[in-house]
């Protein structure tokens, strides 16, 4: 699956799943670490594992499993690494210490709003 492609079906995964601020930043022009970071928050550490848990679980029945997945433990951010692609999902004290939006800002925003559902 392209990363783009893989992102895109991340978002509207979390999306389904009430996750909120879902952001999508293209870092292939300024970092070898991947071609996309997704960035997203859950309204608590279980909703945070919840998210995470479906993320993995929806992929893994398109036959994607992620190379390196952190963080279950910690209770308020999960790291999933599938290459390309590197899911970040928070609870928003984690997002706003770590603050990942500013660390990448030199990034390409990419426009997910066609994918979000309207609520």
């Amino acid at each position: 699956m392209e990363p783009i492609t893989l992102a895109q079906e991340a978002v509207k995964i979390l999306d389904k799943k009430k996750a909120q601020n879902i952001k999508l930043i293209g870092i292939e022009d300024i970092s070898s670490l991947a071609n996309y970071f997704l960035l997203a928050n859950g309204t608590s550490s279980t909703h945070v594992k919840a998210l995470a848990d479906e993320v993995e679980y929806q992929l893994k029945q398109k036959n994607i499993v992620p190379d390196h997945v952190e963080g279950y433990r910690s209770h308020s951010w999960v790291l999933m690494d599938y290459g390309a692609v590197v899911i970040h999902i928070f609870t928003q004290d984690a997002r706003d210490f770590y603050d990942l939006d500013r660390l990448w800002k030199d990034g390409e925003q990419v426009d997910i709003s066609g994918l979000l559902t309207a609520d």
